[in-house]
């Protein structure tokens, strides 16, 4: 495995403990190294309401920073309904219930391989 991809997987493992610390519902990563050039990993959880949804984007951010990674973009923190987090290799979907179900990205990016808690 090369070192970046590491670094993409560590990121992925933060990422989903921090969703998962404060609650997050149904956390899923998926990795899309064979079906996606722009990024390594997708992770994705929602909320149950915007406080929520905005609790997990913070803890998302604080734990990365606190492991040295920024993100190169957030986007969508003031609806609260979908932010998308870009960290480069690593992006983070942050869903209200019911955009989650709207957009379905699992169906859409489903030739990723979802991953186990473990394989982190």
């Amino acid at each position: 495995m090369s070192t970046e991809l590491e670094r993409a997987k560590e990121m992925a493992k933060i990422a989903y403990h921090a969703l998962c610390d404060k609650k997050g519902e149904d956390v899923r990563v998926i990795e899309i190294t064979e079906v996606a050039t722009f990024a390594d990993y997708f992770i994705i959880a929602d909320g149950n309401n915007p406080t929520q949804v905005s609790a997990l984007v913070d803890n998302v951010e604080e734990q990365l920073e606190k492991a040295g990674f920024s993100p190169k973009r957030i986007e969508g923190v003031g609806n609260s309904n979908w932010v998308l987090m870009d960290y480069g290799d690593v992006i983070v979907h942050v869903f209200s219930k019911e955009d989650r179900l709207f957009y379905d990205l699992e169906r859409i990016w489903k030739d990723g391989k979802e991953l186990e808690e473990s394989d982190l």
